[in-house]
């Protein structure tokens, strides 16, 4: 196994690299460099070749061509053993490179800012880098390739003990690190162009996901699962991921999932929004001037689920608020911002999470959902269907009150973020009683209402919200028994007019959105 005699080093991240190449150099390495690498290394004193050398041409149409040579090619992928390959490499005056140095342009970085321009985006993606990287991963029995700052310590020491040796397996190592870098870039390249192409959620015949890791966590839906959390490479960070913990000890997988569904149902409200989360679940959600009073009537509507609850809130967190909610066990808080006084007070819970995230009110960015399924994947466009964007339709004989009309379309807002079946009973304000995740809609009615009967909550007056039509009148029935005076359901079903008929028998009002919210 030869020792490395020769590299090329062409990096964007210079961090670390004027060492690594002194490192190099003491091993009695050449360096052949490009552009502004070039002009950074002969800075710091190091002695280089330029690329323009060695090719016999130079740089031109503002660096896009550097690298982009046979010279340099012929070095990185010629098989050493291989005697035809190696007469043509000293027929053509073809120095072999067996070390590749180059990170890549920061297309990531640049198309995370706001105001990026397609121009911009486009300036930002690299093609002499990525080739050379892929050559030499291909070559790895031969070449070694580092395209993170962080491998330069370990693969100088390699060297120093070794005599100027990369071992295969370590060469094995970087060439894995290397294909994963160029899909991750291509990857991103081809979301951007995708999303920048049109405003539509687009599904194009290949999927390519890129996910880094963020961290590793405590442990997946059960203790015996391992996981992690991935963000979508270069893309900004947005939403639960923007969130800072002040508090509290890791988050666990359920934690996550949990607290998006807070974050999820808390963005739905302009106005102040508390909600309680169980199992993915709502279990109370209020909206009031008064965030307390809010947290306290989100927390009536079932205080017995609330107990280990993720609590999501769209305005900051004070004292008097924390002290109120430090009274019960709580899992996670995600909320804008908590007061000193407040972390002060919530931070005496130990095992209490404490998310800060100051653009909780922002809208939900549009992204694909995914859901792993044996030998595939689902993919979707999220449910961001806006209520100020349905056609509601009132069907029943009797008209909505002004107070039923906005119980109902608080209701509605609620019941989006609710497990099929779903019913939703709420009063203007703030859930009543929520049945979820049954098998048969009359189900989920009996335990909305079981639910509020068991809070002690009177639900006569309340408004119930179905995320799919009633397929019986039984639904319905079972809400007037309770006490409630109107409805709100996407209609569809063939027994319409007999779910319409019972609504008109009992005095109710019902209104139909032609909007579907099923959740699974």
């Amino acid at each position: 196994m030869s020792s490395i005699r020769r590299a090329i080093i062409s990096v964007y991240d210079k961090s670390g690299v004027v060492d690594f190449a002194l490192g190099l150099k003491e091993l009695g390495v050449e360096i052949i460099s490009t552009g502004g690498t070039a002009a950074h290394l002969s800075e710091n004193g190091i002695e280089i070749t330029s690329i323009s050398s060695v090719t016999g041409f130079p740089e031109i149409l503002d660096g896009r061509v550097k690298t982009l040579h046979p010279l340099i090619y012929g070095g990185l992928l010629s098989v050493r053993e291989n005697e035809a390959h190696m007469q043509e490499v000293a027929a053509h005056n073809i120095g072999l490179i067996d070390l590749v140095v180059v990170n890549l342009y920061p297309f990531e970085q640049a198309v995370s800012q706001p105001e990026v321009t397609l121009e911009n985006a486009l300036e930002n993606i690299d093609i002499g880098g990525p080739c050379m990287v892929r050559a030499a991963a291909k070559n790895y029995v031969h070449v070694a390739v580092v395209t993170s700052p962080g491998k330069y310590q370990q693969v100088l020491e390699e060297m120093q003990a070794s005599g100027g040796v990369v071992s295969l397996q370590t060469r094995k190592e970087l060439a894995v690190a290397a294909f994963a870098r160029t899909s991750q870039y291509d990857g991103c390249i081809a979301a951007y162009l995708t999303q920048s192409s049109s405003s539509e959620v687009s599904f194009s015949n290949q999927l390519d996901l890129s996910f880094t890791k963020v961290q590793e966590l405590r442990y997946g839906e059960n203790p015996h699962q391992k996981a992690a959390v991935y963000a979508a490479a270069g893309a900004k960070a947005t939403g639960l991921l923007k969130a800072r913990q002040i508090h509290g000890k890791e988050l666990s997988y359920n934690n996550l999932i949990d607290a998006d569904a807070a974050l999820g149902i808390v963005q739905e409200f302009d106005e102040p929004c508390v909600a309680i989360i169980k199992h993915t679940n709502p279990c109370g959600v209020a909206i009031d001037d008064s965030l307390a009073r809010a947290y306290d009537n989100a927390r009536a509507t079932d205080p017995v689920s609330a107990f280990g609850g993720i609590v999501g809130l769209n305005r900051p967190v004070d004292a008097e608020l924390a002290k109120t909610m430090s009274d019960v066990f709580l899992e996670v808080i995600i909320a804008p911002e908590f007061s000193k006084a407040a972390q002060s007070i919530l931070a005496a819970k130990k095992n209490i999470r404490l998310l800060e995230l100051p653009e909780i009110c922002n809208k939900r960015s549009r992204e694909f959902e995914l859901k792993r399924v044996q030998g595939g994947i689902l993919v979707q466009d999220q449910d961001f269907q806006n209520i100020r964007d349905i056609n509601f339709r009132v069907v029943s004989k009797r008209q909505p009150s002004a107070d039923e009309w906005t119980a109902l379309k608080f209701a509605w807002r609620v019941c989006k973020w609710v497990k099929s079946n779903a019913i939703v009973y709420a009063k203007k304000d703030r859930t009543i009683g929520i049945g979820a995740g049954q098998m048969s809609r009359v189900d989920s009615s009996d335990l909305a209402v079981e639910k509020a009967t068991r809070a002690s909550l009177d639900v006569t007056g309340a408004v119930v919200a179905s995320d799919a039509f009633f397929p019986f009148r039984d639904g319905v029935d079972v809400a007037a028994e309770a006490g409630a005076s109107a409805l709100i359901q996407p209609g569809g079903s063939i027994r319409d007019n007999d779910v319409i008929e019972a609504v008109d028998q009992h005095n109710m009002a019902m209104i139909f959105t032609g909007v579907r919210h099923f959740r699974h």
